[in-house]
C-alpha cells in the first residue's frame, strides 16, 4: 500500500498515524508509479484541491484494466447547509466553486477513460460542543480558511464567540464515487 502527498508536513503526520504504509512525496497530478501498477486507489476529502482532470487521468493510468478508484468528497448540498456559512459569508461561494457536483465528477472520470462511475450519497448528523467549534475556527481547521481574507476570519470568529450555541448540530452530505476502469468490474 502506497500513499502520496506533495507536502512533507502532511506526510510526517500520515506516517505517524499509519506506520505500516509506504509514503512518497508526490502530487496526484503526477504520480511516481508505473502504468497499471495498482488494483485500487482511494482518496478522502482531497479531490477539491486537485486539478481533477489531470489527477483523474493519472489515477486511471496507474490502475490495472480491472481497477477501481473510490473517493469521498462533500456534496455541494453540504456547502449550502454548512453551519460556518453564517459566520463566514464568503465560504459558501468559495466551496461551491471547489466541490464539484456528482454529474461533473462522473463526466470528468469518463473523459479520462474510466468506463463507469457510480455516485452514492450518504448523510450523517454530527454534533459539536461550543468550545470544540471555537477551537476549530481558531485553528482554521478546513482549507477554506486559507482562501478567506483576515478581516472576514476575525469578524466571523467574533460573531461565533458572541452567539455560537452550546451545541451545534449539523449534517455532513457526502458523495462516494466508485469509478471502474472496465465496465465489467
Amino acid at each position: 500500500m502506497w500513499a502520496v502527498d506533495p507536502s512533507p508536513e502532511m506526510l510526517a503526520v500520515a506516517r505517524a498515524r499509519a506506520p505500516r504504509v509506504a509514503f512518497r512525496p508526490a502530487a496526484a497530478e503526477r504520480l511516481p508509479f508505473k502504468d497499471a501498477a495498482f488494483e485500487r486507489a482511494v482518496a478522502t476529502l482531497v479531490v477539491h484541491v486537485l486539478r481533477r482532470p489531470r489527477a483523474f487521468a493519472e489515477v486511471r493510468r496507474v490502475l490495472r484494466p480491472d481497477g477501481r478508484f473510490v473517493f469521498a468528497t462533500f456534496d455541494p448540498a453540504h456547502m449550502r447547509g454548512h453551519w460556518l456559512n453564517r459566520y463566514f459569508p464568503s465560504m459558501l461561494a468559495i466551496d461551491l466553486a471547489r466541490f464539484a457536483p456528482a454529474e461533473v465528477l462522473r463526466d470528468e472520470l469518463r473523459e479520462v477513460g474510466f468506463a463507469e462511475a457510480r455516485v452514492l450519497r450518504h448523510s450523517q448528523t454530527k454534533t459539536v460542543d461550543r468550545e470544540t467549534a471555537l477551537r476549530r475556527i481558531r485553528g482554521r481547521h478546513i482549507s477554506t480558511f486559507d482562501l478567506l481574507d483576515e478581516e472576514e476570519i476575525e469578524a466571523g470568529l467574533a460573531r461565533a464567540e458572541a452567539d455560537l450555541p452550546e451545541r451545534v448540530e449539523y449534517r455532513l452530505e457526502w458523495l462516494v464515487v466508485v469509478a471502474s476502469c472496465s465496465s465489467s468490474s
